[in-house]
């Protein structure tokens, strides 16, 4: 029963996320938290593996859909030949147990609606237990119970491990469903089942809308950017303060291929960069509640700093398959936990001394933990920088000396440098200008392809990689530097369908580097990278062309997933990715700003005219 992965809108309610299609069917839902093991898993395989579907009764794709503004409550609108219905789905923000509200509302006529659930608890495999009273039906197994209510009369049918309810919704009337999750040894019906829904309702959409109102982006690609930052919000583990990099696991890179993985937790690298991107939005209570779950979570010394955590901090992550899933569209394995947890990834060292830069330069005082972890990952990292890693894209292959990550170890001392001058705080800074130093002219020396001019993937290689696309914004080197300008036009290479990939797969002497069999497409995040960078070195008509391309493949509510297919046009991997949505944001903004320059130089917003434009850093310490 899948539908395309562009089919699908998110809710969420800062601790977990629902994923509804065009149908109106919730197929994927982890309960009480992103991790959580499912409880409708049909997104990984059919209906036997759970779902819960509200819409017009023989209806299939709705008429059309949207979320309320500025929020994450969706409506979803059918046309039927007897009248027309709004289903509208939310959740509100968590303050006892997950709820997930359905309200439907007939706008014209007399409209048949079916509510079809069928729950099915330890990632889609376990049927449970159901029973109803006078006023609910719950559904129970091991330490799981739901809970659906109504607030009107409907007619309960299925069988034992399922539940139909059929209701007729008359033009002005409606009616509400609500499904809340509580542990199962609870016996008393939870209290958000009592609450009154419309006013739930009020209070989840004033929720987003306050928050959405806070951000600082006024250009022309404002609706993009606040609705990026809306999902970005939405995959923020509220309790801790950390984020997941997508809610969902194994949707594919390839369709029926096995580059299938769990983003369900939070990385370090995708985690530094939304709180970038949140700053820079006018978002700070978010950096602080991060800067404090990073705290907790590198506890013990930076030995053992990993690249990605669990929501609480949590270290083991033991990846598993699982077999009684068939996959998205037959992509196997379907896998839970992320291997990744293990891999020696320098890169994450740069990101994480880069937020703190950048949250100091907010207002956000540095503390002396914070400084004592400045400390612990520069003390680290002065002697592993040198060592070969997995980089930025996780390979399973042999480490290697990845340009990127030895950018990035520039980065942490730079930051670190940056950081220590205005705390005054100076007793390290020989040895960490020495190492920032050493490493440049390593980079420069060690990663530079005299024979593509450009910037490659690893040291001794000649394989592009769309991450060399970050240098000017990170401050390497400036945007008018000519070995800047070369990379830039190398990463045509890259292109397919005017998409970005993040390296080459196959092809005459490519080194297949990530060691994984199949292929993939392109890299949303990269092709937004390549807009950048564009925009920096001074072609601002071709940034513009490639961003709103990229706009241009967003689905019908405005979300991206990891990568575009050009061929099949379609979405594939992991959705909403918060890869995807940072860098919309992070475009958006330099595309604005470097315009905003250009116009003052010339009166013109856009040229195909080149013109050198310096790095975005202050001058180094």
């Amino acid at each position: 029963m899948n539908e395309n992965i562009e089919d699908y809108a998110l809710i969420g309610d800062l601790e977990t996320a629902a994923m509804v299609g065009r149908d109106g069917s919730i197929d994927w839902l982890c309960l009480p938290r992103f991790d959580s093991p499912a409880c409708f898993a049909a997104l990984l395989g059919t209906g036997s593996n759970g779902f819960w579907r509200v819409a017009p009764v023989g209806a299939g794709t709705c008429t059309h859909r949207a979320y309320r503004p500025d929020t994450l409550v969706l409506d979803t609108f059918w046309d039927t030949a007897s009248g027309s219905v709004r289903v509208t789905d939310f959740m509100p923000p968590r303050t006892g147990f997950p709820c997930l509200v359905r309200m439907v509302e007939a706008l014209s006529g007399s409209v048949p609606m079916r509510s079809e659930l069928t729950p099915r608890f330890h990632q889609g495999r376990i049927i449970p237990w159901m029973h109803a009273s006078e006023r609910f039906t719950v559904a129970t197994a091991g330490p799981d119970s739901t809970w659906l209510g109504t607030d009107g009369p409907v007619q309960v049918s299925g069988g034992p491990d399922s539940t139909v309810g059929d209701f007729t919704v008359s033009a002005g009337r409606g009616l509400t469903l609500q499904l809340v999750w509580s542990p199962s040894h609870l016996l008393d019906a939870p209290a958000e089942l009592l609450l009154p829904t419309e006013t739930m309702l009020k209070e989840t959409i004033g929720f987003w809308q306050r928050w959405a109102s806070r951000c600082r982006y006024r250009g022309p690609w404002r609706e993009a950017v606040v609705r990026s930052l809306i999902t970005l919000k939405a995959l923020i583990y509220a309790p801790t303060g950390s984020v997941v990099a997508a809610p969902t696991t194994s949707l594919p890179e390839q369709l029926g291929g096995e580059r299938n993985w769990d983003y369900r937790y939070c990385w370090l690298r995708d985690s530094t960069l939304t709180l970038s991107c949140l700053l820079r939005s006018g978002y700070r209570e978010e950096a602080t509640a991060w800067l404090a779950w990073l705290l907790r979570a590198t506890a013990g010394g930076m030995s053992g700093l990993q690249s990605v955590y669990g929501l609480g901090g949590e270290r083991l992550l033991p990846e598993t398959e699982a077999p009684w899933l068939p996959g998205y569209e037959g992509s196997r394995p379907v896998r839970f936990g992320n291997a990744a947890v293990q891999q020696f990834q320098l890169d994450v060292y740069g990101e994480v001394l880069d937020t703190l830069y950048w949250s100091l330069r907010a207002g956000i005082a540095m503390t002396p933990r914070m400084w004592s972890l400045v400390k612990g990952l520069m003390g680290y990292l002065q002697v592993h920088w040198r060592y070969p890693d997995q980089g930025l894209w996780e390979v399973r292959g042999p480490r290697r000396h990845f340009v990127h990550s030895k950018i990035m170890s520039w980065v942490a001392a730079d930051r670190a440098l940056r950081i220590g001058e205005m705390i005054g705080r100076n007793g390290s800074s020989k040895e960490w200008r020495a190492m920032r130093d050493t490493v440049h002219q390593e980079v420069c020396r060690e990663g530079w392809d005299g024979g593509r001019e450009s910037f490659v993937q690893a040291y001794g290689g000649t394989d592009l990689d769309a991450s060399a696309l970050l240098i000017p914004r990170l401050g390497f080197l400036p945007a008018g530097d000519e070995r800047v300008q070369g990379t830039v036009r190398a990463m045509r290479a890259l292109d397919e369908g005017g998409f970005l990939r993040r390296y080459m797969l196959t092809g005459p002497g490519v080194d297949r580097v990530d060691g994984m069999p199949g292929s993939e497409c392109p890299f949303v995040a990269c092709s937004l990278w390549y807009a950048d960078a564009l925009a920096a070195t001074g072609d601002l008509d071709a940034a513009q062309v490639v961003f709103e391309r990229v706009l241009g493949v967003r689905n019908d509510v405005g979300l991206m997933s990891e990568q575009w297919d050009p061929s099949g046009h379609r979405q594939l991997g992991n959705t909403p990715q918060a890869f995807s949505h940072i860098s919309l944001v992070e475009t958006a903004f330099s595309l604005q700003r470097l315009s905003r320059d250009h116009r003052g130089r010339d009166g013109k917003a856009w040229s195909s005219h080149r013109v050198a434009v310096s790095s975005t850093m202050p001058e180094s310490p």
